[in-house]
């Protein structure tokens, strides 16, 4: 038998060639979220909307939004997302609707619900990918001006947006805006992760919007807003010298603009004043008028570890914009039907070097249903988490809260059952997701601390809630209960004891009226202590 020929490095090097992001992209499409028909659904909704509300707010224009779902056919669906925001000049478009990786907000470190430049650029490849129909775009950056309208394709070779169609058109309903429409393969389907839930949960979260959804069935949904406020606007800061790597510290030193290692530890990050970065240099055993990029690689490793040594002031906060207490309860009440709301808003925390607040929503009763499992609405910078609800921190810092001390019932290390629905929303400058689908949060120790303190919280305003209120009107109906059997009780002892029939029952009554107020403020003051019973 001949020997099999060697192949060479020569010839195996003719083979390989650059992957372009898209291509990249185009074979891995569930890293995105189009794992499946009805996922891409949401994906791509989801991504429209984030970025309408992204821009609106940076504009400080209070939201007004449109999505329509339009059946083409059975599998196949148009997507139309349509806001009053600023409008996109026309340099941008192509880019931005189809070219991945690219956006205004990957280096920035402030609050913000896009954070790779992939989202919406993505559901224009998966349209084009399974319809190979182009995403359709019109937007109006100037009210005296005409609206740009363009026809794009993605080169997913190149990473390149390919312009079918470019031109200006009339838009007289729109002062300024953009309106998105993307063709593509899809199922719709009502439930827990559906397009339906999605914008719910948005508009919970997002009090200032104006919603109206047309679903593929033709029926409109408004979203009222129940606020004009709009959020405070998040300023951007330099990274914390906790949060960074030694890889990224050696890049930041040969990138740097500043002309000594001193001025480049104060002005390329935040809260490292004029002492703290002497004090760096000094436990690093480097001269603190040294070039930065001349630094060499133990030089930047000593650096790293001094940086690590000293004690620096946590980021500022003014990065982070919370929802509030207050709006998370309008928003509750506008989209939940319930007898009692309560939330809270943790103080800002970090992990590394990432400024994070946590805030916690509860509502308990009314419509809720008794005998499930509570509902749990997950958010990340007022963006809800559909999926992967077991491997979120949120899940787990929710099931490992022992709930039966706020009065529902719990099997061990699961989820409380109870007419109740959790929200939990964590706002940070950059959200740890498990993956760039951006589904689940990481599970830092930090944050899952967090969550947990905030759910205690709200969980003993809902034991407070149960003890004063629940228990008392359950004590109520058994004492009513009793009364309605006073008549054959007061008959039997009448016939035991020889005693007047009528004596015995005025007895009963005079009893039970003087007992039951006693019963009830005796329940109102455990509640007030905040105690329970053993």
């Amino acid at each position: 038998m001949p020997a099999e020929k060697q192949i060479t490095a020569e010839e195996l090097a003719k083979g390989q060639r650059e992957i372009s992001i898209s291509e990249f992209f185009v074979k891995n499409k569930h890293l995105l979220g189009f794992d499946n028909p009805r996922k891409a659904l949401l994906t791509t909704i989801k991504e429209a909307v984030d970025n309408s509300l992204d821009a609106c707010e940076e504009a400080r224009i209070v939201p007004e939004i449109l999505v329509e779902i339009k059946t083409i056919s059975e599998d196949r669906f148009k997507v139309i997302v349509e806001d009053n925001g600023p409008g996109i000049v026309k340099e941008q478009i192509p880019n931005i609707f189809a070219k991945l990786l690219y956006g205004s907000k990957f280096h920035r470190l402030r609050c913000s619900r896009g954070q790779q430049g992939i989202g919406i650029s993505a559901s224009s490849m998966y349209g084009q990918l399974t319809t190979g129909k182009p995403s359709i775009i019109r937007s109006k950056a100037n009210p005296k001006k005409k609206a740009h309208y363009f026809e794009l394709n993605i080169d997913t070779k190149s990473n390149q947006p390919k312009i079918l169609k470019d031109e200006e058109i009339d838009w007289p309903e729109k002062k300024t805006g953009t309106r998105v429409e993307i063709e593509l393969a899809a199922k719709y389907q009502k439930g827990n992760q559906s397009v339906d839930q999605y914008l719910k949960q948005t508009a919970i979260v997002n009090p200032h919007l104006s919603l109206v959804y047309i679903n593929p069935e033709g029926v409109k949904t408004d979203f009222p807003r129940a606020t004009t406020e709009l959020p405070k606007e998040p300023k951007e800061i330099k990274p914390h010298p906790y949060g960074v790597e030694l890889g990224i510290l050696i890049k930041m030193l040969h990138d740097t603009k500043s002309k000594t290692l001193h001025h480049f530890l104060q002005n390329d990050f935040c809260r490292v004043s004029a002492k703290v970065a002497k004090e760096i240099c000094d436990k690093a055993l480097l001269d603190s008028s040294a070039r930065p990029e001349r630094i060499a690689t133990h030089e930047a490793e000593n650096l790293y570890k001094a940086i690590n040594q000293t004690k620096i002031m946590a980021p500022p906060t003014n990065c982070v914009t919370p929802i509030g207490e207050e709006l998370i309860v309008k928003g509750l009440k506008k989209e939940v039907d319930a007898e009692f709301y309560t939330a809270v808003t943790r103080s800002p925390s970090v992990y590394r070097g990432n400024p994070f607040i946590v805030e916690a929503g509860l509502a308990y009763g009314g419509s809720l249903p008794s005998d499930e499992l509570v509902k749990v609405y997950r958010f990340a910078n007022r963006v809800p988490l559909l999926y992967q609800l077991s491997a979120c921190a949120t899940t787990k810092s929710i099931a490992t809260t022992s709930w039966r001390n706020y009065g529902l019932s719990q099997s061990k290390g699961a989820l409380p059952a109870g007419p109740v629905v959790i929200l939990v929303h964590i706002a940070s400058v950059w959200v740890p997701f498990t993956s760039e689908s951006k589904e689940a949060i990481a599970h830092y120790p930090e944050i899952i601390k967090e969550i947990k303190l905030a759910l205690q919280e709200v969980g003993r305003k809902l034991g407070s809630h149960i003890r004063k209120n629940v228990k008392a009107k359950q004590q109520k109906e058994r004492a009513n209960l009793f009364e309605k059997y006073i008549p054959e009780v007061s008959s039997s002892l009448s016939k035991l004891s020889g005693e007047k029939k009528y004596i015995i029952q005025e007895c009963l009554e005079k009893k039970l009226k003087k007992e039951l107020p006693i019963l009830l403020g005796d329940i109102n003051k455990k509640d007030e202590k905040g105690t329970t019973k053993g």
